[in-house]
């Protein structure tokens, strides 16, 4: 079987292309799939639906536009992981925690320390807390074994 991992959250950080990377040397029979993660691109996706003057409705927009790709893809994956980082909140990262939560989707929390109080209903839920990209390639190494 090919695992379909959906890599959510913070996206100012190359985890992501580590968790691949290292997959790939391992040859764990996965794929791998994310939201977008350039974040102009993301905070514009509505934009081709007409300009906005207030900023509510133009993040709305985008917000409805990005939240096409973020449900397919959570819907489809076999486990996600979400990434919470330092620099800033991500609300979103949360969000798709919760809807994986709702549709019993597996995730990994992926986060520091320190994020523990903040995030402990986040990780309530979630079948793994991770701290670093290669505990996350660890746990997917192992699930993954036959």
């Amino acid at each position: 079987m090919k695992w379909l991992v959906y890599l959510s959250g913070e996206i100012h950080s190359d985890w992501r292309q580590q968790i691949e990377q290292a997959s790939s040397k391992l040859g764990l029979p996965v794929s791998f799939c994310a939201p977008v993660t350039d974040h102009p691109a993301s905070d514009a996706a509505g934009d081709v639906l007409g300009a906005e003057s207030v900023s509510y409705w133009r993040d709305h927009k985008s917000a409805k536009v990005n939240g096409v790709r973020t449900q397919s893809m959570i819907q489809k994956c076999d486990l996600a992981v979400i990434r919470f980082g330092e620099k800033y909140r991500q609300w979103n990262a949360a969000f798709d925690a919760g809807q994986c939560a709702a549709l019993g989707k597996p995730y990994i929390t992926l986060h520091d320390e320190n994020l523990i109080h903040a995030l402990k209903e986040v990780d309530a839920a979630a079948a793994a807390w991770a701290q670093s990209p290669q505990q996350v390639v660890d746990v997917i190494r192992y699930i993954t074994s036959s």
